[in-house]
């Protein structure tokens, strides 16, 4: 596997990495027979977790297209491994902005995540103009 491949696998496992540590903490208060009760996320952190959570959901999928997509184009594998790496720091940096209660942080972090996964997608495209 690609450190590009290991990087989607990472962005997975931090999406599912930043709700649960969440409900065993709260595990007096959580009930696994309602796991979506809203009362159980009035609580700020859980809230924010729970919006990192699902952010990280809605971002995977495009992550993880743009990855293999660039794979199967036959972009510059370093360059798509340094990006996804890039990516997935960012996206542990946005999750800790996201509990952290930084929105401003959290938005500059989410654009350059998006940028960086729109360059992973469209260097297919432009493989021709780029080292090797």
């Amino acid at each position: 596997m690609t450190i590009a491949e290991w990087c989607v696998f990472g962005t997975l496992m931090l999406y599912l990495l930043t709700i649960a540590p969440i409900k065993w903490i709260g595990f007096r208060s959580f009930d696994n027979a309602r796991p979506r009760d809203p009362r159980f996320y009035d609580d700020p952190l859980r809230a924010r977790a729970l919006g990192a959570h699902l952010n990280g959901i809605e971002a995977f999928p495009f992550f993880a297209v743009a990855v293999l997509l660039a794979e199967f184009r036959a972009a510059p594998q370093n360059l798509v491994n340094e990006l996804a790496v890039l990516f997935l720091i960012v996206r542990i940096a946005y999750v800790f902005t996201y509990l952290g209660d930084r929105p401003t942080l959290r938005s500059i972090l989410w654009s350059i995540g998006f940028a960086i996964n729109l360059a992973i997608f469209f260097m297919p495209a432009i493989r021709g103009f780029l080292p090797v």
